[in-house]
């Protein structure tokens, strides 16, 4: 099986290690002190405090195994490899929408860093794709469900 790539910011890395740091020293010993907890209440068969403790531990756990795969096949990027010439990974670009004149600001990151909710936004989604490679003053067309969204790249900055 390929190992896929995941491309990181260093603030990306930080936050996921910081993440894996939190679910191994802290979210571990809680779990394990419910289910200890649980156990003592006597009969397990019957016991949905001891269910719950177990259930959140395989999704720690399953947590925990995809971050440090992440983490693993990480590619870093350096702020000083991020080109303000052309829409690249790390950059964040100032968009215009063509039909509405909104102005949006995204940060085009890899995957697993995506938050839409921080205006980060996925080299693999339609617009990051659309953007990736292009430059400032360019057209570039989106395809979205509802149709075409044009926008004008405004500015690329780090």
């Amino acid at each position: 099986m390929v190992k896929k790539e995941v491309v990181l910011t260093q603030e990306g890395l930080k936050k996921m290690e910081e993440e894996l740091e939190y679910l191994k020293s802290v979210k571990r010993r809680e779990i394990a002190a419910r289910i200890k907890q649980a156990i003592d209440f006597g009969d397990i068969s019957e016991n949905s405090e001891y269910d719950e403790a177990k259930n959140e531990q395989a999704f720690v756990e399953g947590r925990i195994a995809l971050l440090e795969e992440k983490l693993r096949n990480a590619k870093l990027i350096d702020e000083v490899d991020i080109s303000t010439d052309v829409v690249s990974v790390g950059s964040k670009v100032k968009l215009k929408d063509l039909d509405t004149g909104d102005i949006f600001e995204y940060m085009i990151v890899g995957s697993a860093e995506a938050d839409p909710i921080e205006n980060k936004i996925s080299n693999e989604s339609p617009v990051g794709n659309a953007l990736i490679g292009e430059k400032k003053g360019s057209i570039v067309e989106v395809s979205v469900p509802a149709g075409i969204i044009k926008y004008e790249i405004m500015d690329i900055m780090k």
